[in-house]
């Protein structure tokens, strides 16, 4: 099965796959309301306001795994990333990233190594892949900010012409 014909789940339970997004590149991050790092939340929204035009997207992948800090239910989740954080990016159902119960998008993303050579599990919320319309992956850890050059330059050059 291809990466993006793994199905998903919309946080709103609506079934769908990363094929509906073939033709834009994709930035799946695993998110949490309570992570020293939420605040990432902002950089990622304004890349979504930056570049959801030009062929890119955010999926947020609420995540639980790390210190239970994405506890809430799906509509607490949707309620604080608009109120606190103006999130217009699609969120997904919460999802296990690493372990036997790791969702099978994870379970291929994990296999994709950093900028240090170095695959396998998810270290923290906000770790980030860019997938790209022609399937490459990137994976940025999570100290990595939204806005850093790197992730910038990777959008730039992957977004369609």
């Amino acid at each position: 099965m291809q990466i993006r014909d793994i199905p998903l789940t919309t946080i709103n339970g609506e079934t769908t796959s990363l094929a509906h997004y073939a033709d834009k590149s994709v930035m799946v991050v695993n998110v949490a309301s309570r992570c020293g790092l939420t605040p990432q939340y902002t950089a990622l929204e304004a890349l979504q306001k930056e570049y959801g035009d030009r062929g890119f997207t955010v999926l947020g992948f609420p995540c639980n795994q790390f210190a239970f800090q994405e506890p809430g239910s799906a509509e607490t989740i949707q309620e604080f990333c608009s109120i606190t954080y103006g999130v217009t990016f699609p969120l997904m159902e919460k999802v296990k990233v690493n372990g036997r119960s790791a969702h099978p998008l994870y379970v291929e993303l994990t296999k994709t190594d950093d900028s240090e050579g170095r695959a396998g599990r998810v270290k923290w919320n906000f770790e980030k892949f860019l997938i790209t319309p022609s399937n490459d992956i990137y994976r940025f850890r999570p100290t990595t900010v939204p806005d850093d050059p790197a992730i910038i330059a990777a959008i730039e050059s992957s977004l369609p012409a």
